[in-house]
């Protein structure tokens, strides 16, 4: 196989901002010529009924003026009306009564005058005795005035016939006119508005793409930076690649926000895996060796020595219960941290968390002292998975139970802080020099690490307490006095009963969370 087989083929596509110039473009201008026809056909339709009123007016001039005693209109009757010898330029003088006629006589010659109309006359029996000029347009006896739009040589032209009866009122009829139009200016205006409107399409369909495809491209930018920074994090997963700020607060923005998002929380899996494979390396690091080295000592001479022997397989036994205590904190520890995504929506009484941590010490050191201040009378509720409150509880009192051998007293104090409640735990031990109060929570930091490991711990207790504790969004500190002792809080948001009511539909409509995998911390588990 070629290596050309091998590489699919990439297929043709139509970018989005194509698309998205295609689409609005084409709307935009559908509806730019809708507009244009409605305004076009409205334009024409006033234009048609000036024609056609031009029509009737031509029609009620002839009838309201021709008129006849016999019994059908003749030339003779027809002619002084229609062509009236110069009346029209005469001058205007009050005292002549006839100067009606000259003024009607003008309205005549503009009627008859138009290109426009063609007027004829017919008499009774439907012969022609007057005609303005040549009509096509065959005669048709009529009973009543009828306007019509019919086509001519092709064009469509309006007609009108009616009757010429003897004089007003009367039901003699004495002829006929016929007035047809042949819109020549209607259809002079319709074809130059018709030429107008094309080239307004074409101009508006240039402007709307080219707006179009600005519009889009201004639009789209942030597709193309979300689009590197993907590329840039695929090649590299440690990429520190995100997408440019925007100000614009609409959906790309969101979506950039989300990516940025997910490539810090995919940067912090990241340096949580290599951070983790670091730290158990070194710490397993020691146990190995001590392990491997008695397995060389008892491979050599030491399997016939009973002392040496016992010796071994106890020392060996111990490094492989610190390594399996490591490895469960360091669990533990993973688990911390990804607590926002598989444990939210979680509704837990922390008033009767506290009370049942607290009895179960009190009942396994009956040697110390406790002591319970709750200032809470009823149930308080936060937003944290009810285990993992047992468990940095748990950690909090075995360490200060660990760190208090002279002065054995244990102090719990619960109490409000504006919307927090605050969980504090103080003991009256060793204390904690102030150069290592920031590093208390440190993974694998102990202050005192011969001292520490007598009393079975890692370094990884405070740790996960903090990881879990921050997972929730709360906030653990430290207060402490060199060989005085220390006093550990937490602090968590009281859910409100409307904050409650809808956490618990949430987790109702989710599956339950699921428990640990391993059992809760232990006694083992200190700073």
């Amino acid at each position: 196989m070629t290596t050309d087989e091998q590489t699919p083929k990439k297929r043709h596509r139509l970018s989005l901002k194509w698309k998205w110039t295609l689409g609005t473009g084409t709307g935009v201008f559908v509806i730019f010529t809708v507009v244009l026809g409605l305004l076009f056909s409205s334009f024409t339709t006033v234009l048609l009924r000036e024609e056609r009123q031009r029509t009737n007016d031509a029609v009620d001039i002839v009838t309201q003026r021709v008129k006849t005693a016999s019994k059908s209109l003749t030339t003779a009757d027809v002619e002084p009306v229609l062509r009236p010898s110069g009346r029209f330029n005469q001058p205007s003088d009050p005292s002549k009564p006839n100067q009606h006629q000259n003024l009607y006589s003008d309205e005549i010659i503009r009627t008859l005058a138009s290109d426009n109309l063609a007027v004829t006359v017919y008499d009774r029996s439907g012969a022609e005795i007057f005609a303005s000029r040549v009509d096509e347009e065959p005669f048709k006896a009529v009973s009543g005035r009828r306007l019509t739009l019919t086509r001519l040589n092709g064009r469509r032209v309006y007609v009108e016939r009616a009757p010429i009866y003897a004089h007003k009122g009367s039901n003699r009829v004495v002829g006929y006119v016929q007035v047809t139009n042949q819109l020549q200016d209607y259809w002079q205006t319709y074809k130059r508005m018709g030429s107008i409107l094309i080239v307004l399409l074409l101009i508006g369909l240039l402007a709307i793409s080219v707006f179009g495809y600005m519009l889009a491209s201004y639009f789209l930018r942030p597709i193309a930076d979300i689009s590197e920074t993907i590329e840039r994090a695929s090649a590299d997963p440690q990429s520190s690649a995100r997408v440019p700020s925007s100000k614009r607060n609409d959906e790309l923005s969101d979506l950039s926000e989300l990516l940025n998002g997910m490539l810090d929380q995919m940067q912090r899996y990241i340096d949580q895996q290599q951070q983790f494979v670091g730290d158990v390396s070194h710490e397993l690091r020691t146990p190995v060796a001590i392990i491997q080295g008695h397995m060389e000592l008892l491979n050599r001479w030491g399997k016939d020595d009973p002392e040496v022997l016992n010796e071994s397989i106890q020392a060996s036994l111990a490094e492989t219960k610190r390594m399996q205590s490591l490895v469960q904190e360091m669990l533990d520890l993973s688990r911390a941290e990804q607590v926002e995504i598989d444990f939210r929506n979680q509704v837990t009484d922390i008033k009767e968390v506290v009370n049942q941590v607290f009895s179960n010490f009190e009942m396994i050191h009956p040697e110390f002292t406790f002591a319970l201040d709750d200032d809470f009378r009823n149930a308080t509720y936060v937003s944290m998975f009810r285990d993992h409150l047992e468990q940095v509880l748990i950690i909090l009192m075995d360490n200060a139970v660990k760190y208090s051998q002279t002065r054995k007293e244990i102090h719990v104090a619960m109490s409000a802080a504006g919307h927090n409640v605050q969980v504090q735990v103080q003991d009256f031990g060793e204390g904690i020099a102030p150069e290592n109060i920031d590093r208390v929570f440190n993974r694998f930091y102990r202050v005192d690490k011969a001292r520490s490991r007598e009393k079975g711990g890692n370094g990884l207790g405070l740790s996960i307490a903090q990881r879990l504790v921050e997972g929730y969004n709360g906030k653990i500190s430290v207060e402490s006095v060199l060989d005085h002792g220390s006093i550990f809080q937490i602090s968590l948001h009281v859910l409100s009963a409307e904050e409650r009511t809808r956490l618990e539909k949430l987790q109702a409509a989710q599956e339950p969370a699921k428990p640990l995998d391993e059992p809760l911390a232990d006694s083992n588990l200190l700073e």
